[in-house]
């Protein structure tokens, strides 16, 4: 499959080419994800942020997503000699970061909002508080159907955030919904998921190579 990739961008889609000859399957999907990462990477120029959502195994992806962007990932990121001085001897200790939040992780706040307004409007309550302008929302849904997930992209769209999706072939309500979405080739659950998992390992590789590679 031929697509236009800038010249300049040729260390980060190692990652891509790579990952379309390990999964053959995903193929048809190398455009749609190279335009992930290009939203993505538009974002953290401009100080953005990405915020990631999804249920049961989706929660686990967007932990996981948030842990390979908030460290080195392939890399070691050490912090630039501009920062350096700032922290003095922990300069050594840190690593340099692409800011995450995983929604999926503020158990007070959570149970708090789903007790006292509106359990399906727990991510949305968070997009809510975190998102601004200029953010990303990446939604995680193996149906593309998941409620809290789908009223977290209104506000998010409400918020004039980006939305990127991962979901199955159909793409559910997503589809529509999501400026890009990703729909691996699977209905199964388990095949969606694993799907999934190399599509944003690869987003993640790519934008630590964007970021931190000099």
């Amino acid at each position: 499959m031929n697509i236009c990739i800038p010249e300049t961008a040729r260390d980060e889609i190692y990652y891509l080419n790579d990952l379309m000859e390990r999964r053959p399957t995903l193929l048809p999907l190398k455009q749609t994800i190279f335009s992930a990462f290009q939203i993505l990477k538009q974002s953290y120029q401009n100080g953005g942020k990405l915020l990631v959502c999804g249920n049961g195994g989706s929660a686990s992806d967007a932990d996981h997503i948030v842990g390979e962007l908030m460290k080195g990932f392939r890399l070691l990121r050490p912090l630039p000699e501009k920062e350096r001085s700032l922290f003095g001897s922990y300069a050594d200790r840190l690593q340099g970061a692409l800011t995450s939040i995983s929604l999926t992780q503020h158990t007070a706040l959570s149970t708090a909002f789903s007790n006292d307004m509106d359990s399906e409007m727990v991510f949305a309550q968070q997009v809510y508080g975190y998102g601004t302008s200029g953010d990303v929302l990446l939604a995680i849904s193996t149906s593309g159907n998941s409620r809290n997930v789908i009223h977290a992209v209104h506000i998010a769209k409400a918020k004039k955030m980006s939305v990127l999706s991962l979901t199955n072939q159909d793409g559910g309500e997503l589809f529509s919904l999501s400026d890009i979405c990703i729909n691996v080739p699977s209905s199964m659950t388990a095949e969606v998921q694993e799907l999934h998992l190399p599509i944003y390992h690869t987003l993640c590789s790519m934008l630590e190579a964007y970021f931190f590679i000099s």
